[in-house]
């Protein structure tokens, strides 16, 4: 297995205002962009060439990633005009493959941070003589997700994509959003219109009669649809809880990068990473947290949970706790924002303006 397509093209609506300036796979986690955490792992794997399927913003991704060459990959990129869903943007990214009918083709969503196994999915997949293999994890409420059920031979039974009724919930099985097509069967699929492999694709070969493979490997599984998620994954890849090659630094609690200056006195812990020009003043006390590159955390300030985008800046004795505070943002001193509170990029807010919000 050699190829492989990484679906970019999402928005990260839910993700505002971090997804303002910087599309979902770009905003950095442990101190890189995340699809560079997919990227290494993928070439760690043995994929050799990639073809990334961007639409929002899809300026970004070329600059950073170029050719490939710094992951040991060779890159194409495929740019959609207007949104083709997954299933479209899978079909429209295969005119760059290069391998033949029965080659495996790995595909893989720029939001998911897993520990899987890409070679042993792979391998399983071949071992089936399967159409389509799909990664499946186990989760507590799956109505959120499209669940999977499969029989004892990881077959695949049915789909329902986010069910709506206990009666619809018939597994704890989700699909976790990595699959290993036939090259084939992605030439099926119809080309130039939006195609939701989810609700469409897969549903349709099942129904005709293609096998399709699920594998369910309870690993490290998290969707990076919304804030906390992206902030809990980040520490998670910073404190080694998931492996990347990607991460540019020592495990640990706390990940500096170069530039970034932390005073005597401040305190980092729970995978916090501080990006670079980024300064946490004295007595400032950061759990968790991702502080991108140039903002500024003020003296005494708490930070908890949270985000805080590039060049902005929280004021002394400010509290955060599962706040996003958006790039350029000020927030002045004395402010308390908690619970999902989230400040709008470019914002101004003034001292003491906020002791506690939800919204602001």
């Amino acid at each position: 297995m050699t190829e492989a397509i990484l679906l970019v093209g999402g928005q990260g609506t839910r993700l505002r205002p971090v997804t303002v300036n910087t599309p979902k796979p770009m905003v950095h986690t442990a101190g890189v962009p995340f699809l560079a955490h997919q990227i290494a792992r993928a070439a760690a794997a043995g994929v050799t060439h990639i073809v990334m399927a961007t639409c929002y913003l899809a300026e970004v991704f070329e600059p950073y990633f170029g050719d490939g060459s710094d992951f040991g990959v060779h890159l194409e990129y495929v740019v959609e005009d207007e949104p083709l869903g997954t299933g479209g943007a899978i079909r429209n990214a295969a005119r760059l493959l290069t391998g033949g009918p029965d080659s495996s083709v790995l595909v893989f969503n720029g939001d998911i941070l897993t520990g899987l196994d890409i070679a042993g999915l792979v391998e399983s997949h071949k071992a089936a003589d399967a159409d389509v293999s799909l990664h499946l994890v186990r989760v507590d409420d799956p109505r959120a997700f499209g669940l999977v059920p499969t029989d004892a031979h990881g077959r695949v039974l049915a789909f329902t994509e986010k069910p709506q009724t206990p009666e619809e919930i018939i597994t704890d099985q989700i699909n976790a959003g990595c699959y290993v097509f036939r090259r084939s069967v992605i030439d099926t699929i119809p080309a130039g219109r939006s195609v939701s492999v989810e609700r469409e694709t897969f549903p349709g070969l099942l129904a005709s009669g293609a096998t399709l493979h699920g594998v369910t490997e309870n690993t490290y599984w998290m969707d990076l649809g919304k804030p906390e998620a992206i902030i809990q994954a980040s520490a998670d890849l910073v404190r080694g809880i998931v492996p990347s090659p990607a991460v540019p630094g020592r495990r640990g609690e706390s990940l500096v990068l170069p530039g970034a200056h932390v005073a005597a006195g401040a305190k980092l812990s729970g995978g916090t990473v501080v990006g670079a020009g980024a300064r946490v003043e004295a007595g400032a006390v950061v759990q968790g947290s991702i502080v991108l590159a140039d903002a500024v955390v003020g003296p005494d300030a708490q930070v908890s949970a949270s985000l805080i985008g590039a060049g902005a800046s929280v004021g002394a004795r400010t509290v955060l706790d599962c706040a996003v505070i958006g790039d350029g943002a000020e927030v002045g001193a004395d402010n308390e924002l908690r619970a999902g509170a989230r400040i709008w990029c470019g914002a101004r807010l003034p001292d003491a303006a906020i002791r506690f919000s939800s919204d602001a």
